[in-house]
C-alpha cells in the first residue's frame, strides 16, 4: 500500500501542500483559520498521515525535540520536574528525551558532546561540575539552554535560568527547628561542593538566632538514602548529642530515620528531622517527614516555556532569570 504524503492530505483537505505543512510543523500556524487546521487534523486521521521526522528536520533544521539533564534519575525529585517540561512540550509538539548524569563530571562531559551533534532543539540542564563557561558552546550552535542554577549568569549571556533560593529556602527549614526549640541542630549535607547554598542557609540560620549556637556538619558521599543512613551513623557515634537534624534532601532523611530507628531513637520524641525537596514518599513516611517543597512540576513547566519562547523567536533578548518559590511543610517529625 502507497504511503501518505502531505500532499495528499492537502488534497483531502482542500488547501494547499504550504499550509498543511504550517500547521503539521507549528510554524505560523496561528495565522492558519481554527476550521482549516481542524480539516487538515482530520485528513491527517483519516488517511493515517505519518510526518517524515528526518525529512522535516532536514527541512527545517529542526528536531522539533527537546533535551533535559538531570544527575539522578532514580532520585523522585526529578520525575515531578520532568513531568511539568513534557507537559509543556507535548502542548507545542515537541518530544523530549531525557539524560540521566548520575551528577559525575565526566558524564556531564559526554551529555554535552552528545547535545552538540544536532540532535535537539534546546536543553534544560541540572549540571552539578559544568557552569555557563562550559556550557556556552551549546548557545554558539544554536541550542536553547535553560539552566537551573542560582549562581549568577554573565550579563550578555543568552541562557535563560530557573532556580529556587536555596539559602532561603534552607535557612526557612532550620529556622522552622529553631522555632520549636532546639538549639542542638545537626546537618548530614552532600559532597562537597555540591548544593552548597543549602549548607549556608543552615549557617545563617544558626547565626542569625545566636551566635553561641555551634554548626555540626557531616559530609556524607553522595545524595542517596543509604549515605543519608550512613552519616546518621557517624553523627550517632559521635560524643556529641543532637535533638533535631536537617537533611540536604529528604532521601537522606529517610536515610537518617532508619538510623535513628535502629539505635532505639524516636521521632520526633527525641530527635527532630527535617528534609529538603519533598518528594512523594515524605508524607507516606511514619512519621510523615517536614521538608521544603520547590514544587518541583512548577519548575519544569516554567523552564520549558522559557525554552519554547526562545524557540519561537519571540524573545531575543539577554537571559532572564526567574524566581521560583518555596514553602516549608510540616509534618509529623518535627
Amino acid at each position: 500500500m502507497k504511503k501518505p504524503k502531505q500532499a495528499d492530505v492537502a488534497r483531502l483537505a482542500g488547501v494547499s501542500q504550504a499550509t498543511v505543512s504550517q500547521v503539521l510543523n507549528n510554524t505560523s500556524s496561528f495565522s492558519v483559520p481554527i476550521e482549516t487546521r481542524q480539516r487538515i487534523q482530520d485528513a491527517v486521521k483519516r488517511i493515517g498521515y505519518v510526518p517524515n521526522d528526518l525529512a522535516r528536520s532536514l527541512r527545517t533544521r529542526r528536531t522539533q525535540t527537546l533535551a533535559s539533564v538531570i544527575p539522578d534519575i532514580s532520585n523522585p525529585f526529578y520525575p515531578a520536574l520532568e513531568r511539568g517540561i513534557q507537559n509543556v512540550a507535548d502542548a507545542h509538539g515537541f518530544d523530549l528525551i531525557v539524560y540521566n548524569t548520575d551528577g559525575a563530571l565526566e558524564k556531564e562531559k559526554r551529555c554535552l558532546q552528545s547535545l552538540l551533534r544536532g540532535r535537539v532543539d534546546g536543553v534544560i540542564g541540572v549540571f552539578f561540575h559544568l557552569g555557563p563557561q562550559d556550557l556556552r558552546v551549546l548557545s554558539e550552535h544554536n541550542l536553547a539552554v535553560v539552566v537551573l542554577y542560582e549562581a549568577e549568569l554573565e550579563p550578555n549571556s543568552s541562557f535563560d535560568r530557573v532556580f529556587v533560593d536555596n539559602v532561603k529556602a534552607a535557612r526557612a527549614g532550620v529556622e522552622h527547628l529553631l522555632e520549636r526549640g532546639h538549639r542542638r541542630i545537626c546537618m548530614l549535607s552532600g559532597p562537597h561542593g555540591t548544593l552548597t547554598n543549602r549548607v549556608e542557609g543552615y549557617l545563617q540560620a544558626l547565626r542569625a538566632h545566636s551566635p553561641a549556637l555551634e554548626p555540626h556538619i557531616v559530609e556524607a558521599q553522595d545524595f542517596t538514602e543509604a549515605c543519608g543512613y550512613t552519616a546518621m551513623q557517624e553523627v550517632l557515634a559521635g560524643a556529641e548529642r543532637f535533638s533535631a537534624v536537617f537533611a540536604a534532601n529528604d532521601l537522606m532523611a529517610m536515610g537518617a530515620l532508619s538510623a535513628l530507628r535502629e539505635a532505639g531513637l524516636k521521632v520526633p520524641q527525641d530527635v527532630a528531622l527535617m528534609g529538603f525537596d519533598d518528594i512523594p514518599a515524605s508524607r507516606l513516611l511514619t512519621p510523615a517527614l517536614s521538608t521544603v517543597t520547590q514544587f518541583q512540576e512548577g519548575m519544569g513547566r516554567q523552564a520549558a516555556q522559557l525554552l519554547l519562547e526562545r524557540l519561537s523567536g519571540s524573545v531575543t533578548a539577554a537571559g532572564r532569570a526567574v524566581e521560583m518559590p518555596f514553602e516549608v511543610v510540616v509534618r509529623d517529625s518535627t
